[in-house]
């Protein structure tokens, strides 16, 4: 079985292909509703499985004696053993997410080195999101602020020397990886020719691919790809779905994702009065979206499962 997604990507471009993203489990939490959600889908062939990573974050205690104690916790931990549990329960390529947010260089080393003992050969390298307590990301002390720092840290891994510039004894093989990108630009890029041009810096870096962020309308996708092979960027872009399954995602996921609803899903998502109705109407607006997508010959598909798995099945099983 090959695990090395690039190579799984340019294979027969006729196939219809899916993926899917989870979230690792909360702290405390055990693995049946991960593996839960991955039975209710494995039946359809995923070509990878993509898991987050969460870097830490400050809660707010008080104490008996009244004083408020500001701790550090990390929420959903162990993205690398739960990467690694998946792919040896379910023989899946596994992509875990690596990001510079929450971590130095020298623990971005530690957890490639981990990754490399498990066997787990695809990541998916990202900045991160700024902590929920600050106003713009702040890079960890002795970390990186941006996504191409952190892929030269790869390719000198893969390279086979250390942080430090240390030869490696026994280089092992070369991680995979692939990048995000963004159809209605990153929040925080000015315009959507400089947020491209940071793509285009990845790609010449040594990223195979880009998984796109989540987006609703796919004018906005298509025009996005026609910009960036205008602008020399070949690597394969993976469309991003999330279906719409509540009715908070409504106003909560262009607000948190900065994506527009078109104007036809926002007209028929106003009439609707329970999630339920929300959820039917994700899942048939997704559905078009994705044969939409195989009409204009992209055969790859990536899903976001979170607080919409039984939707994401639904659509699926429609389509394959």
């Amino acid at each position: 079985m090959k695990f090395n997604l690039s190579e799984l990507l340019h294979e027969d471009q006729t196939k219809r292909y899916f993926s899917f993203e989870v979230l690792p489990p909360l702290k405390g939490n055990g693995t049946h509703q991960l593996f839960d959600t991955i039975d209710k889908l494995k039946e359809f062939h995923p070509l990878y499985i993509n898991i987050t990573t969460h870097h830490s974050e400050y809660v707010y205690r008080e104490l008996d004696n009244g004083l408020i104690e500001r701790q550090q916790i990390r929420r959903r931990p162990g993205t690398i053993a739960i990467a690694a549990a998946i792919q040896n329960r379910y023989g899946i390529p596994i992509q875990p997410h690596l990001i510079c947010s929450g971590a130095t260089k020298e623990e971005i080393e530690y957890e490639l080195l981990d990754l490399q003992f498990l066997g787990i050969k695809n990541i998916l390298l990202l900045r991160g999101d700024k902590a929920q307590e600050d106003k713009s990301f702040k890079p960890t002390p002795g970390g990186y602020a941006h996504t191409t720092e952190l892929i030269k840290q790869v390719n000198q891994f893969n390279n086979g020397f250390f942080l430090d510039g240390t030869p490696m004894k026994c280089p092992e093989w070369k991680f995979d990886y692939g990048v995000a990108c963004y159809p209605e630009k990153h929040e925080e890029a000015p315009n959507i020719e400089e947020d491209l041009k940071y793509l285009k810096e990845k790609q010449d870096l040594g990223a195979e691919y880009a998984v796109s962020q989540l987006f609703f309308d796919n004018a906005k996708f298509y025009a996005f790809v026609k910009k960036a092979r205008e602008m020399g960027i070949t690597i394969p872009i993976i469309p991003g779905i999330k279906p719409l399954a509540k009715l908070r995602h409504l106003t909560v996921i262009p607000k948190t994702f900065h994506v527009d609803i078109p104007d036809d899903l926002a007209r028929e998502a106003l009439k609707c009065k329970t999630d339920q109705d929300v959820r039917e109407l994700g899942i048939e607006w997704s559905t078009h979206q994705v044969e939409d997508l195989y009409k204009h010959g992209i055969s790859n598909v990536h899903f976001y499962t979170v607080s919409a798995v039984d939707s994401v099945r639904e659509i699926v099983r429609r389509l394959l």
